[in-house]
């Protein structure tokens, strides 16, 4: 009697775990067309994609499960913000698109509008997890919604990890996008969620893309990994350089140090502007996330006009200070002496 109650517990918790992690929200891996595509690349090996260089997930003794027992259950001061964090409320759809300016929106979601061109960078405006009680954004930060973006031409992915793709923002934007461009692998998310496969424009590392006279997509190395629940890697994860007709941007998405950093530099000179990652680090996980005493080197490397710095103001996905970043732009600038945008979530940043 009781072996049976038992097993009926077990199998009704397997069939909710089943249906849980079969909603359209955890996306689909790649397969038909798009698979073999992805089996010719040269950074997909062993059944999955790989860095650039071998680079350890985790580098403490404490293992995977070890990690995330310490971020759900220590407790760590000042972790997030006790008052809202200022935002800046902009009406977006009334900046002209004669305009070149950038907007962040907290983390790592910021709009460029460059040369006539909106493009939305990695967009969470509703949940940044599977589910809603895990990584629910500072007070304040979550201001902007789906409903505030004006239509966009470019809708810029960097990987599939939720807090860069969010299936509620995206879905929302749906019919007011006119091209997704993201790493290999990542437009079957895309594809399984309606959005035509002529609207998707899917690049490998070192593969370069004209989606509009004047504009072009460079898709780029960053040293990070990808995955939106169990099987990781299946989707690549990139940085882009795009080039339109007055500047240079680097959007540097997640990721470690690495050569490749100065590679591209060297490659592309005149970088305008670098947009690079700046939070949820840890020396639990040094290489997927560029610690702070490399930031300035980063910003070197690349050979950057500019720097903006971002992921970070809005969750709290790793255990240092929330504001801690914050202290790591200020230092940027004077320490290194870099140009560094300190905007304020919402605020206009001109780019002349």
């Amino acid at each position: 009697m009781i072996i049976g109650i038992i097993a009926g517990v077990v199998a009704v918790v397997a069939i909710a775990g089943m249906i849980f992690i079969n909603q359209p929200r955890f996306g689909r891996t790649p397969r038909g067309e798009r698979l073999e595509r992805i089996k010719k690349s040269p950074h997909y090996k062993d059944g999955q994609f790989q860095n650039l260089h071998t680079t350890v997930m985790m580098t403490s003794q404490k293992g995977r499960l070890g990690a995330l027992w310490g971020f759900l259950f220590k407790k760590e001061k000042n972790l997030r913000p006790e008052k809202e964090i200022p935002v800046v409320r902009t009406d977006l759809r009334k900046i002209g698109k004669d305009e070149n300016v950038l907007v962040w929106f907290g983390h790592s979601s910021y709009l460029i509008q460059i040369d006539g061109k909106r493009i939305l960078v990695d967009p969470v405006f509703c949940m940044a997890s599977p589910v809603s009680f895990i990584n629910k954004p500072f007070k304040g930060a979550d201001a902007y919604k789906p409903a505030d973006m004006p239509d966009i031409d470019y809708l810029v992915i960097s990987h599939d990890h939720w807090d860069h793709l969010d299936y509620q923002t995206v879905m929302q934007l749906k019919d007011r996008v006119d091209k997704v461009i993201c790493p290999l692998g990542v437009g079957e998310h895309f594809e399984y969620w309606g959005f035509d496969k002529e609207r998707l424009v899917e690049l490998d590392w070192f593969e370069d893309a004209v989606p509009d006279e004047g504009f072009m997509f460079h898709c780029l190395p960053t040293r990070h990994f990808s995955g939106r629940f169990l099987k990781s890697n299946q989707a690549l994860w990139a940085s882009f350089l795009i080039e339109t007709p007055s500047q240079k941007i680097y959007m540097g998405g997640d990721g470690g140090y690495d050569t490749h950093f100065a590679e591209i530099g060297e490659k592309y000179p005149g970088i305008n502007l670098a947009i690079l990652e700046n939070g949820q680090y840890n020396e639990d996980w040094k290489y997927i996330h560029t610690m702070p005493q490399y930031l300035g080197q980063v910003a070197k490397d690349l050979k950057a006009e500019k720097v903006l710095t971002v992921h970070h103001s809005k969750y709290a996905l790793a255990r240092h200070p929330w504001d801690e970043p914050l202290k790591n732009a200020v230092g940027l600038k004077e320490k290194d002496s870099l140009n560094v945008l300190m905007p304020v979530i919402g605020d206009v940043v001109r780019l002349e």
